[in-house]
């Protein structure tokens, strides 16, 4: 992998003193075939409930670090 970068970055010049600029073009959504950012929506949706248990567990233990609420021994 790292290789491969080396070979890239070797191959293209950082500046190039005479860049051809292109318009970016725009897509539809018929040609992105679903996917945001890349990822399938089951992909998506693991992602999204990563980021729930995350935000879950470090509310959870903000309150208890601040007493707001307390485990009954």
């Amino acid at each position: 992998m790292i290789d491969n970068l080396r070979d890239d970055a070797s191959a293209k010049p950082f500046y190039e003193e005479e860049a051809q600029f292109k318009p970016a073009e725009i897509t539809t959504s018929s040609s992105t075939n679903g996917r945001f950012l890349g990822m399938t929506p089951i992909q998506r949706f693991i992602v999204a409930l990563m980021l729930m248990f995350a935000v879950c567990s470090l509310g959870t233990m903000c309150l208890l670090i601040t007493e707001k609420i307390g485990i009954p021994l």
